[in-house]
Order: structure tokens, then sequence, then C-alpha cells
């Protein structure tokens, strides 16, 4: 099989609080420790820190979704959104994006309300991430651990990890939002580990072999049943969808149960369900995601050594 070779990962970023209540990230950055020897240097960033003081997911525009060129290009103005002034202010300071001088890797910690264990959310040409996420399949047993794939380049990303020359989303849960969980903070505790684990023997020259993985990438996205006229809900996920993100839902399975207790029942294709009742996505129009499980055949890769 052949190796692709890759620069060392001298700087490396993790970030938490680009949603200010998803507080496994807050806290996990007072505990990563500040001084630290080895083969790369370790910056640590509170995306949004008035968010994270107001305990809420943003004070005026989601800044996971603020990355955009578009976006990090626009003029400010006294009218613009705090998080597209914050994006611009983490673009200077870990990028620019797509430059040569950006972080070598951009880490971002999440965590959802809906029941998907660890996740690490990566690009479909992010060989390193896609090696991140089989090195903590196999070395994580707390938790299963899912590889969820963005089928759009990484340069045409929105959200904060695109800000690296190689990305790596963590997403854990289940935990209410504004609440922290032991167990799910311990298993986003051991996937970051891992990741600098990782990381500190890819620069030291430790060749990683190839192989399949598997990984879910999104195909469409469900809204709740709503009324036409008021756009409420009429509707709320079923109780044999809801905490079975990533098993296959085939047609005729309960999907959603109205509020006077009748069964709304799956039409499509057989696809596998994620991010389900997550809290957040209420306003976003999406009761759950619907992906596609594909394997993919990622090369062995190693650090490129000095000529």
């Amino acid at each position: 099989m052949e190796r692709v070779l890759f620069k060392p990962l001298s700087q490396v970023a993790i970030c938490g609080g680009t949603h200010g209540n998803e507080l496994c990230g807050v806290y996990m950055l007072k505990e990563l420790p500040r001084d630290r020897s080895g083969t790369f240097s370790l910056t640590t960033v509170l995306a949004n820190p008035r968010a994270v003081d107001t305990c809420q997911r943003f004070t005026e525009k989601d800044l996971n979704r603020c990355f955009t060129d578009t976006l990090l290009s626009d003029l400010l103005t006294e009218d613009s959104p705090y998080e597209v002034r914050r994006a611009q202010e983490l673009n200077a300071l870990l990028g620019p994006k797509g430059s040569e001088a950006t972080m070598d890797l951009v880490c971002d910690l999440h965590s959802t309300t809906s029941n998907m264990a660890i996740c690490i959310i990566t690009h479909l040409n992010d060989r390193v991430g896609q090696h991140l996420f089989k090195y903590m399949r196999e070395k994580i047993r707390s938790a299963p651990v899912r590889l969820i794939l963005l089928t759009s380049p990484l340069s045409e990303g929105y959200s904060l990890d695109c800000l690296g020359k190689h990305s790596c989303t963590i997403e854990v849960g289940p935990q209410p939002h504004g609440v922290l969980r032991a167990d799910v903070y311990n298993q986003m505790r051991e996937a970051v580990d891992r990741m600098l684990e990782w990381i500190e023997s890819f620069n030291s020259g430790t060749v990683f072999e190839g192989g399949e993985v598997e990984g879910y990438s999104m195909v469409e996205k469900k809204d709740y049943p709503r009324d036409p006229e008021t756009q409420e809900l009429t509707a709320v996920i079923h109780p044999q969808l809801q905490d079975n993100d990533f098993c296959l839902l085939k047609p005729g399975d309960p999907v959603f149960m109205t509020f006077s207790g009748e069964t709304i029942h799956y039409e499509g294709d057989e696809l596998y369900p994620f991010f389900v009742n997550e809290g957040a996505y209420y306003e976003k129009n999406t009761a759950f995601v619907l992906g596609q499980k594909q394997s993919l055949l990622v090369p062995s890769i190693s650090v490129e050594k000095e000529q």
C-alpha cells in the first residue's frame, strides 16, 4: 500500500467554547498543560468568551458557521455580529485560513445532546484527521468512536477547525447544554489524550499503517412535523428512535410521535440517523441528520524526513 508523507504537526491548536454552553470543551481547556515539552507547541483557545460568560450557544450568530472565506474577508462595521468579529480575530490568531502560516492542526471540542458517544468529524480529503480517528478507535474502549466525514474540501469549510491545514472536531454526548457530566467529560479527556499521543508519535517518525475505516457522510436533514401556518411542532422524536443514533433506519420504522400519540413512520432509503433530537438544532429545523455509511481505504502515512 502507498505511503503518504506529511510535514510534522509542529503547531497544534485545541479550541473549546465555540458554543458557549457546551461545557466539556470549556473545562477541558483549563486542564490542558500550558507548558509542555515534546515535538509540537500547543495553543489553547477559548473561542467564544462572550457566549461562555452567559452560558449560551452564541450571542448573535453561530460562530461555528462563520469561517467561510466570505465572512472572514467581510468588511467589519458597527453592525457586524460579535461572532463575525471573533471569527476574524481567530483567523488572525490561528490562520490565516488556507495559508502556509496557519496551524498544522486545529481541533475543536464540542458536546451534543444526542446519544453519539465519541465522534470524530473531519473532511473526506484529510488523511491526518482520518488517521486520528483510526488511532482513537483502536485505543479507546470506554465508548464507541465513530467517524463523520464532511464531503466538502477543507478549504470550503465553515467551522473553526477549518482554520488548520488539518482538522479534527471531537464531539461527545449525550450531555445537556449548560451541564457537565463526568462520564462524557472523561470521554472527551480520553479522546484528547489519545490525539496528543498520536501527534507526538507521528512527529517522532512512527509509520501509521493504512487500512479500511468506516465513516458516515451526511445525505440529508429531516425536520420535525410542523403546523404549516404557525410552524410550531406537531410531533416529537419517537421513543424508538430517541437515543438510537447510528442505528440503521428502515422504511416503516417509527420516527415521530404526535402529541396525540400517533406514530409517524419513516419513508425513504435505508440510512443512518445521527444528531437525533439535538437541542441546538430545533432552530435549524433539523430533527436528525441522515447519513450513508461508507468504507474508506486510508493510505499509510508518516512524517516527511528533512533532507
